[in-house]
């Protein structure tokens, strides 16, 4: 799986990551930041347009160089991972994350670190997939999931955003779900805001 997770999996998520319908929640969400922005997964910088000029500096965290390596504009990347961020504790104002939690290995630890990161004040935006409301939706999630993170780049489709949010100690101030159009399975997003307790 060496050469299709390293080469084909991220030309994958960044034309996936193109999809007119994700530009909206883009839009709604990533203008918000503000300071200086830490962002977790940012790929090939498909938001980076979305910044607003409330933004001093840009830090990005991937793990897959392929995508870094599509990123078009300048800013600073650092090597590690989300459940490690190298940046010291209260140093961003702004955490944002799309589309990311879902392929996190531990996401749980993610969250918690982006919690430390942020300055007391600061807020974690994003926008994500994840656990539907509908049983029969969430039936398919839980059945697909293990073949479907071999696949997509270890993209878990049943995981409950909101729930995990919360859980690293985050409030979430804002939240929004809902069905975009598309396989159910893949299409239940969150999008809102949350600051640190």
């Amino acid at each position: 799986m060496g050469f299709y997770q390293n080469q084909i999996v991220p030309v994958l998520i960044n034309l996936a990551g193109r999809h007119k319908d994700l530009a909206a929640y883009r839009g709604r969400v990533v203008p918000a930041a503000e300071g200086r922005v830490l962002e977790i997964g940012i790929g090939s910088g498909l938001n980076l347009p979305f910044y607003s000029q409330n933004v001093q500096h840009v830090i990005g965290i991937d793990p897959s160089p392929k995508l870094l390596s599509m990123a078009r504009r300048v800013v600073e990347f650092v090597h590690g991972s989300a459940e490690k961020i190298p940046l010291e504790s209260a140093s961003v104002d702004t955490v944002v994350t799309t589309w990311t939690l879902c392929s996190i290995t531990d996401a749980p630890r993610a969250l918690e670190e982006m919690n430390r990161v942020l300055k007391p004040g600061g807020r974690l935006l994003f926008v994500e997939h994840g656990r539907a409301p509908d049983q029969n939706v969430v039936w398919w999630q839980d059945w697909l999931t293990p073949v479907w993170k071999r696949i997509g780049g270890g993209c878990h489709l049943n995981r409950s955003i909101a729930t995990l949010i919360e859980g690293a100690g985050f409030h979430v101030e804002r939240l929004e779900t809902g069905y975009m159009r598309g396989p159910k399975i893949m299409t239940f997003m969150y999008e809102g805001s949350a600051r640190p307790r």
